[in-house]
């Protein structure tokens, strides 16, 4: 099983500097604040989309399809018991849906699949050294960016460890598709001591390791990958900055792209 989001593609956005990525996925975010309006949102989350195939990362969002859908679903559900508005659907006691309401859930659904999309796109497009790499390029103290590239590790070490702990429970008879869906999930917690003792045990070993390796962060260091700004990375943060830009002015300027329902 593959549990590592990089894809190893030759593409247009993989060629990019890291520091381009990070900054441009900060962009992506305040242009995802800019509306809350189900039309617009949908505008981005297109346009997120277009990147995404552009880059060939769609395998890892049908990976996370659930996850993406399960997003817009809840977000749909629960937003319209939180806000009101002034155009009235359904009716039922204290429980008012509006209109307003119920778009305003659509859009908060999309923004949320549209941050998940964008982080999967540059996770897709990016290699843990890339991240490291472009944090210390652009400032960030080497501990921070080595704590930082240590955890992006561990996740999917340990998402594959417990995947290992289910398959070897299952092989042994347990059965995880009987009854209803809570005690479904009550049979996963007791699969959690062994994933905690196996944690310990593998960061204590990384501990060592590093202890024996000398490991000190404030030490001058070299590095193998020297990645460059180059033309098509500035090209991209302008488009960028000037797509944000257009999109505020439509925001603040024109009043357009909003729904302003009442909170409870």
């Amino acid at each position: 099983m593959n549990i590592f989001l990089y894809l190893d593609q030759d593409t247009w956005l993989h060629r990019l500097d890291p520091r381009t990525k990070m900054i441009g996925v900060l962009i992506i975010f305040s242009i995802c604040l800019c509306f809350n309006h189900p039309f617009y949102m949908a505008a981005i989350s297109l346009g997120v989309t277009w990147i995404a195939v552009s880059a060939r990362a769609l395998k890892n969002f049908w990976r996370l399809r659930l996850i993406l859908a399960l997003l817009i679903i809840f977000s749909t559900v629960m937003w319209p018991f939180f806000v009101k508005g002034p155009t009235l659907l359904w009716s039922f006691r204290s429980i008012q849906v509006s209109q307003e309401s119920l778009l305003y859930g659509i859009a908060m659904g999309l923004r949320l699949a549209t941050f998940v999309g964008t982080g999967l796109i540059f996770l897709s497009t990016t290699r843990n050294e890339e991240i490291t790499n472009g944090l210390i390029r652009m400032g960030c103290p080497y501990a921070i960016a080595f704590a930082l590239s240590t955890a992006l590790r561990l996740v999917p070490t340990f998402a594959g460890a417990g995947a290992t702990i289910i398959q070897a429970q299952i092989s042994r008879g347990l059965d995880l598709e009987s009854g209803n869906i809570f005690s479904r999930l009550s049979k996963f917690i007791p699969q959690a001591v062994p994933l905690f003792i196996y944690a310990i045990r593998h960061t204590n070993l990384l501990a060592m390791a590093l202890e024996s390796k000398g490991f000190s962060p404030e030490s001058k260091r070299t590095l193998y990958y020297e990645p460059h700004m180059r033309g098509i990375d500035y090209g991209v943060l302008i488009l960028l900055i000037l797509v944000l830009g257009a999109l505020l002015y439509l925001r603040i300027g024109l009043h357009l792209g909003a729904i302003l329902p009442r909170r409870l």
